[in-house]
């Protein structure tokens, strides 16, 4: 509820800052953003986080948003709590900045996600090929959220016959031996799906104790622990067309608007990592909904 709330609040910004530009703006004239400078958005967050010494801040991105007028600043907030996305969405004029998330709107607003994803994916899957609903799992295997989302992952994989589950890589940027962890699962996919999984669940397991030095060591020996030989995955692993497929992944993702991790996609339906119960009702909904477009 408290989501849905924010979602017709971010949404209400919007409507008043479009009509504010329709009225200042020439009839028919379109109204360009005007991204800030990485000083100001830097200036801007020490104002507004600067009372907090256990706080720090990376910009992600500043750009042009889908918007017409607006700009995207995308930026990561670390404290004592972990860390969390921050979006603001940034007049024309530089002078109020929305935060949260734009929702798609229309008749079926996930449809235009769901295409990108079945055109894009690349990821190894679990499930039947034609099941109903397709959950799409953008994770990065350093992040402890996504250690914390997986054992729900694998209860949905589990329980649910009417589901396939793709695993997308998403390693993001602050993380320093995530890429690398990317690269190897993509590895140990190609030479044994059923390894994949149980790598995965081993790399969550060991998270605290690998590091950016001891990376290739762990995760070697991780990979022997999955059923695979960690020498052969490592070499694969190192390899550039390795690096471009886990690159393939990570711009799927940002196409998709995905800045945090982990992101999931039911049938196209974007939505942060959820309890299980909330995540299976979003699953019957989406296969309920899929088999009454089919009749």
């Amino acid at each position: 509820m408290h989501r849905l709330v924010k979602y017709c609040f971010v949404l209400f910004l919007l409507i008043t800052v479009a009509v504010a530009q329709q009225e200042s703006a020439a009839p028919h004239a379109s109204v360009k953003a005007n991204p800030p400078s990485e000083e100001t958005v830097n200036s801007f967050l020490h104002e507004w986080f600067g009372y907090d010494s256990a706080l720090s801040w990376k910009i992600a991105s500043i750009k042009p948003s889908e918007i017409e007028g607006l700009s995207e600043v995308n930026i990561v907030l670390s404290g004592a709590q972990g860390q969390q996305a921050l979006k603001l969405y940034i007049t024309p004029d530089g002078k109020h900045a929305v935060t949260g998330d734009i929702m798609p709107f229309g008749a079926h607003p996930f449809a235009a996600d769901q295409k990108e994803l079945e055109r894009g994916v690349n990821g190894p899957s679990r499930g039947p090929a034609d099941a109903p609903v397709t959950v799409v799992d953008f994770s990065d295997l350093q992040c402890p959220h996504c250690k914390d989302a997986h054992p729900t992952i694998e209860k949905l994989i589990s329980e649910d016959k009417n589901v396939r589950v793709v695993f997308q890589s998403f390693p993001l940027p602050m993380h320093d031996w995530a890429a690398k962890a990317a690269a190897y699962a993509d590895c140990v996919n190609r030479s044994s799906s059923d390894a994949f999984w149980k790598f995965i669940t081993n790399v969550y397991g060991a998270q605290t104790d690998i590091t950016a030095a001891n990376a290739d060591e762990k995760l070697t020996a991780l990979a022997d622990g999955a059923g695979v030989k960690g020498v052969d995955i490592a070499a694969c692993a190192a390899k550039p067309e390795t690096t471009s497929r886990v690159e393939k992944s990570v711009a799927l993702g940002k196409a998709l608007d995905v800045n945090s991790t982990p992101t999931l996609f039911v049938n196209g339906r974007k939505v942060p990592a959820v309890p299980y119960d909330v995540l299976q009702k979003l699953v019957d909904f989406a296969a309920k909904e899929k088999t009454q477009a089919k009749k």
